[in-house]
């Protein structure tokens, strides 16, 4: 008897130190969702970054998004290793690749999409169930990429498509950043979408004292837009990690 309440108390000590609802996203892509290092003076963000201030004390994120990475170099890199050995049984990963791998003058890094790309997102997709975690698709966020006409020019041809068709065929949640990033650049506006980016007036910040014109990374507003644009796309799919936002996200 004595045996069994000392492994009881054992056993109550480890569940209180890991509960059931302690659960962990991690996150896989590039620069648009990484981590920027000193946030009191760099006005850029990931929309990484800005995720875990949607979330309760029960959810971790793990930003492990890399600047100029593709779905080839995340991987022969080793960085996506280093996920597997830490995932656990009801942890989550996002994916987001695409911006890298259209680098067709970069050998370490550019993907065919309808092959390799294509293949590396299956691939990040079954290693991730096979570890007993939930895999959560995203297209890339749209670059401000408008035309003389004023229109909104696509720049990631079929890298979009073929995640979507990925996350049909293999039955994964599917979060559509284009379109949702896309939508909110369109109402805000050709001008007043600037603000969402890293366009940055001359004498403005000290990290680019000439000022900066960036169209693909983004702002502290921007960040914090596509992060909400998200979240909205994790509840549109009824995951159950939706349940940890906070109340008001």
């Amino acid at each position: 008897m004595k045996h069994l309440i000392v492994f009881i108390a054992i056993f109550l000590f480890f569940f209180s130190c890991n509960p059931e609802n302690n659960i962990t996203i991690y996150m896989i892509g590039d620069s648009t969702m990484s981590d920027k290092p000193g946030p009191e003076s760099n006005p850029e963000r990931g929309w990484g970054q800005m995720l875990p201030g949607f979330f309760n004390e029960g959810v971790t994120v793990k930003n492990l998004a890399l600047n100029g990475r593709s779905s080839k170099s995340f991987i022969n890199e080793g960085h996506w290793s280093k996920v597997l050995d830490t995932l656990s049984p009801g942890d989550y990963v996002f994916i987001q690749f695409g911006h890298n791998d259209q680098k067709y003058k970069d050998s370490l890094r550019y993907t065919n999409p309808y092959t390799g790309y294509r293949r590396n997102l299956i691939k990040f997709v079954n290693e991730t169930r096979e570890k007993g975690g939930i895999p959560v698709l995203f297209s890339s966020i749209i670059r401000r990429n408008f035309n003389d006409y004023g229109v909104l020019i696509d720049t990631h041809g079929a890298y979009p498509l073929i995640t979507r068709e990925v996350a049909d065929e293999y039955e994964v949640p599917f979060v559509d950043l284009q379109l949702k990033s896309e939508d909110l650049v369109l109402s805000t506006g050709q001008e007043k979408s600037k603000e969402l980016f890293l366009w940055i007036e001359p004498g403005k910040n000290q990290m680019y004292p000439d000022g900066r014109q960036d169209n693909t990374h983004l702002s502290v507003k921007g960040a914090s837009e596509i992060a909400r644009l998200a979240i909205e796309g994790l509840r549109e799919n009824e995951l159950s990690i939706t349940k940890y936002v906070k109340s008001g996200d």
